[in-house]
């Protein structure tokens, strides 16, 4: 018999690993259903058929009845409070906890030392990709932990939820992480790069055309769709960020506090991070991590928002 699902967390990332795993996943009962905003839940629940999914008002009513529980949740603090009321609900003994969060690698450590310590199975399971890309099964899972576990949780990825994995069974949870958190910094630094380059295209009298021509011919996918984001003016138009610019903020604290501690510097993330702060001022909790751009234009004596 199939497992039942309880999903935790429907922000932009999470609606769209769920809608695969509800349409393509092997389970016979509905995916249960849990956001601390029940309207989200209601609202994405509106979309499958009724069977499909099952929305439960608190975390404990649906621990107790799942077998596998998959959480993407914002920050390690929320990631913190969801995992002391899974616990609180009851006994997990046997149970799989699947958790996707970009958090950071010492709070990955100590869930899955509260986890194991009651009997539970854990894997550390972040994803690389854009909601745009969750939507459509195109993400890439990173797995780390015992390999048994993580051949649970991988049939939810592959074919699934992602395009692809980098398989870590057997390594340390922490492992997961730390690739993650590494690897968003590229993303940081993509934008970074983007935008100081489109801004002296600018400036210098060059324009922003043949650069952005450039950036497709030379460097297709993520670094032309950020290009292309950015000269839309999305990043200071879109009501709600794709990247929102306290995750991203996050993620580079994260990444800089690893840095640190294995005595490292990351010169081109503090540049990053300090346009972050910026976006953060200009925009508030609206801001995305493509408001970079408008960061470096102000700077370099530039209105933030583009025409």
């Amino acid at each position: 018999m199939a497992p039942t699902i309880l999903w935790i967390g429907l922000g932009n990332m999470g609606r769209g690993m769920c809608k695969n795993v509800i349409e393509k996943a092997d389970h016979d009962s509905p995916v249960l259903l849990y956001n601390r905003t029940k309207q989200r839940s209601v609202d994405f629940s509106a979309q499958f058929a009724a069977e499909k999914t099952e929305i439960v008002d608190s975390v404990a009513a649906g621990v107790a009845r799942a077998d596998i529980i998959f959480t993407i949740l914002a920050k390690d603090d929320v990631v913190e409070r969801i995992a002391d009321e899974i616990l609180a609900a009851g006994d997990v003994t046997g149970k799989l906890f699947v958790e996707c969060s970009t958090i950071h690698p010492d709070t990955t450590v100590r869930l899955a030392k509260r986890f194991h310590d009651r009997g539970a199975e854990f894997v550390a399971g972040p994803v690389f990709g854009a909601p745009a890309m969750a939507e459509v099964g195109q993400l890439v899972g990173v797995l780390a932990g015992p390999e048994a576990s993580v051949q649970k949780a991988r049939q939810y990825y592959k074919g699934v939820m992602a395009k692809g994995e980098i398989d870590m069974s057997g390594q340390p949870y922490e492992k997961a992480l730390q690739l993650k958190l590494i690897g968003n910094t590229f993303i940081l630094n993509m934008v970074e790069q983007l935008s100081e380059g489109l801004v002296l295209a600018e400036k210098s009298g060059l324009g922003t055309r043949y650069v952005h021509d450039f950036v497709e011919n030379i460097l297709p996918g993520p670094y032309a769709a950020y290009s292309t984001r950015i000269l839309s003016g999305a990043y200071h138009r879109m009501s709600y960020p794709l990247f929102p610019v306290d995750l991203a903020l996050k993620d580079a604290r994260h990444a800089l506090s690893l840095a640190e501690a294995s005595g490292v510097q990351m010169k081109n993330l503090e540049v990053a991070n300090a346009h972050l702060v910026d976006v953060k001022e200009h925009d508030g909790e609206k801001g995305d991590i493509a408001g970079i751009y408008g960061a470096v234009r102000k700077e370099s004596g530039l209105k933030y928002e583009n025409n």
